[in-house]
């Protein structure tokens, strides 16, 4: 890990930070004795009490990182207490590599929640508690419009489309707020790409599950859903932009390059407003 690379970053956003940290040279030294004495599982907390000390004292850095680390384990809590429900749901996942696939993406999700959770609490801040969901979108009568999820394979493999759309997008409207956040950066993004593939395989498991969507894509297009209903698509407004950096994509440099294929070569972010909305009919009051 090049973490010269991570402090001009850093330093970036926070010019004072080598100061904080007593020289980038000393900064420096510790991340490398750091990198090389501790085992995978302490790294959260040896960046954590890093962390700390180079914001101790600020009055809003620290916090807002914290904030966005918060925000982000609400959603993985959504994800895994969404998988570990199917997995106990009899009859739902038929052995093979469906029910396969689930398992591990269920792990990568207690995986995301164990992390977060632990770089929390190492940089000083608490963990929010994991809130009790209502997975029929009935905001807590059970009695939403995806009541079935748990018995209807397809419906399920729906909705967990949905969510993990959702996810990715979350990830990347709050990234820009991690610039001063070094290896936390760097954890986020990892997630992110993560996510990203949960996304694309789960279209691949819904096609080989018959469920009816023959033409779906391993990406969105548009603002297309993919799923044939409107309760989803507060989570995929916004992804049919065809330009960037006010640049049209569309026959870009005399390419033939359609709408679809503009929008597809890019994903666009979601708002926390955005995200709390779609997530609100799943959270018991």
């Amino acid at each position: 890990m090049n973490f010269d690379n991570i402090f001009k970053e850093i330093e970036k956003a926070d010019p004072e930070v080598s100061g904080r940290l007593d020289t980038r040279r000393s900064a420096l030294k510790n991340f490398a004795n750091y990198g090389g004495k501790l085992a995978l599982t302490a790294v959260p907390l040896a960046f954590g009490s890093m962390f700390k000390k180079a914001y101790a004292g600020t009055t809003s850095t620290k916090e807002d990182v914290l904030a966005v680390f918060n925000y982000a384990l609400t959603l993985e809590y959504l994800e895994a207490a969404f998988y570990s429900q199917a997995l106990l749901s009899p009859n739902l996942l038929p052995a093979g590599p469906i029910n396969q696939a689930i398992q591990l993406i269920s792990a990568h999700e207690t995986a995301h929640v164990n992390f977060i959770k632990a770089a929390i609490e190492a940089a000083g801040g608490t963990a929010v508690e994991s809130p009790t969901f209502d997975f029929s979108g009935g905001k807590g009568s059970g009695e939403g419009s995806f009541k079935t999820a748990f018995s209807d394979l397809a419906l399920f493999l729906a909705v967990s489309q949905t969510f993990e759309d959702t996810g990715v997008r979350a990830y990347k409207g709050r990234a820009e707020e991690l610039l001063g956040a070094g290896e936390l950066l760097t954890a986020a993004l990892q997630i992110h790409s993560v996510e990203a593939r949960h996304a694309s395989y789960i279209r691949y498991l819904r096609k080989q599950a018959g469920s009816g969507v023959g033409n779906l894509k391993p990406w969105i297009t548009g603002n297309m859903s993919g799923i044939g209903t409107n309760l989803v698509q507060a989570s995929y407004n916004g992804e049919d932009v065809t330009s960037q950096a006010s640049i049209d994509i569309i026959n870009i440099n005399g390419f033939p390059i359609s709408a679809d294929a503009a929008s597809e070569a890019f994903d666009e972010p979601l708002t926390p407003a955005d995200v709390l909305m779609i997530i609100d009919g799943f959270l018991v009051p």
